[in-house]
């Protein structure tokens, strides 16, 4: 990935592998948002609130590449392709050390308040996220 905007770097442990001795898939989606998560806190962006809302999915999608496995250290990059009035939508890859790429996909977040309707970027967070 080009410019990522954040890099979160996690040893797989086993417990997140199934049957097959691979990460089950939806794993991928904990590591990512993992990530994701790691960036606004960084950023001093409440991820969630009772009080204020929070960022829920709309829409998440992944294309496995390769195996991951436990005990392997991995690197998510997350970007941000596009910054909507209300909306963040990101992309991922996840790496292995050897640079391989091992998953790649993208997800939609959308900026909620409190009674669970979109409300737009503050001033303040949108300028925290373009930084």
């Amino acid at each position: 990935m080009e410019n990522p905007v954040h890099r979160h770097v996690r040893e797989v442990a086993f417990a997140d592998t199934d049957a097959s001795g691979w990460v089950h898939f939806p794993n991928v989606f904990r590591f990512v948002e993992a990530a994701e998560h790691e960036f606004l806190r960084s950023r001093g962006i409440t991820v969630f609130d009772p009080a204020n809302g929070g960022w829920p999915r709309v829409h998440a999608s992944c294309d496995y590449h390769r195996p991951i496995k436990p005990a392997e250290s991995i690197e998510i990059q997350l970007g941000i392709a596009t910054l909507g009035n209300s909306s963040i939508h990101w992309t991922f890859e996840v790496l292995g050390t050897d640079g391989s790429l091992k998953a790649s996909g993208g997800m939609t977040t959308v900026h909620i308040g409190a009674d669970g309707k979109k409300q737009s970027i503050s001033p303040a967070d949108r300028a925290a996220l373009e930084s």
